[in-house]
């Protein structure tokens, strides 16, 4: 009897970028780069281009239910990435939805404000990520600006985001990677904390001169999540991950399109 080839299979529930370098389109590429199988539940449209975003239309709260439920009763996946969720109902649909499921392996990245600055993200539904996502999180992936929001001061310093790391695991995921992209500096490390192991490990890196960094974020929890679906532990797909944003924006760097930022190169490693 022939044996069946399956997919690793990762969903991404996040927000569509208009203009393709971040949210949903960015998530699918980088799933598709990484070897999974990707699937989507859209939370909100974006009119959005490399210089910004100019308007957010929110997919209906019972919509973005039925796209869950559609996918996770048939489908099912190994790994979700969790990106751009625009309101405290979403976030409490979003999370009701996973439990209901039994949905395992989750990234959440908080996306709370694009690469242009606009925002992404309700006020009031912090508080609701805080309640009722972070918590089921395996890991969750915030920048220093989002860590900011999250734990209420700035977080500007290397030794700061190593704290940081440590005080944003008490809001009860099991692991934080805190993104240093933010720093003022020619270094852009990383901190992982391992919250089971007590561990923090420093992933380095060094900044790459290019004005081509919109959608870093999702495409970095999305390979997370990829790897992570690829039966990876959880330290070694946040270091694949690492290894292949890292790559993209490299490859990236050159290329022009657009006025604004431009998006990273999620397909490096095939053209």
């Amino acid at each position: 009897m022939t044996q069946e080839n399956t997919y690793r299979r990762v969903l991404t529930i996040a927000g569509s970028d208009s203009g393709g370098g971040a949210g949903i389109q960015a998530d699918l590429k980088t799933i598709a780069a990484n070897g999974c199988y990707g699937m989507s539940v859209i939370t909100a449209l974006t009119a959005q281009n490399t210089v910004g975003v100019s308007a957010i239309h929110a997919v209906p709260i019972e919509f973005v239910e039925a796209q869950m439920d559609a996918v996770l009763t048939d489908i099912g996946c190994d790994a979700v990435k969790i990106g751009m969720l625009f309101s405290p109902e979403l976030i409490r649909t979003v999370a009701e939805g996973l439990r209901r499921h039994g949905v395992k392996q989750i990234v959440l990245d908080p996306v709370m404000v694009a690469q242009s600055g606009d925002p992404l993200l309700q006020d009031e539904a912090v508080e609701a990520l805080k309640q009722y996502l972070i918590p089921l999180a395996d890991i969750i992936t915030p920048n220093l600006p989002e860590a900011s929001v999250l734990l209420g001061r700035q977080i500007l310093a290397l030794e700061e985001i190593e704290d940081a790391a440590v005080e944003l695991a008490g809001l009860g995921c099991r692991s934080v990677l805190v993104k240093g992209g933010h720093l003022d500096s020619a270094d852009c490390h990383d901190c992982l904390y391992l919250a089971d192991e007590k561990r923090l490990v420093v992933l380095p890196g060094k900044r790459i001169a290019t004005r081509n960094n919109h959608g870093t974020g999702c495409t970095l929890s999305s390979a997370i999540a990829s790897f992570m679906a690829r039966g990876q532990q959880l330290e070694q797909a946040v270091w694949q991950a690492k290894d292949y944003i890292t790559g993209a924006i490299r490859a990236g760097a050159d290329y022009r399109l657009g006025r604004g930022h431009g998006p990273v190169h999620h397909l490096y490693r095939l053209w």
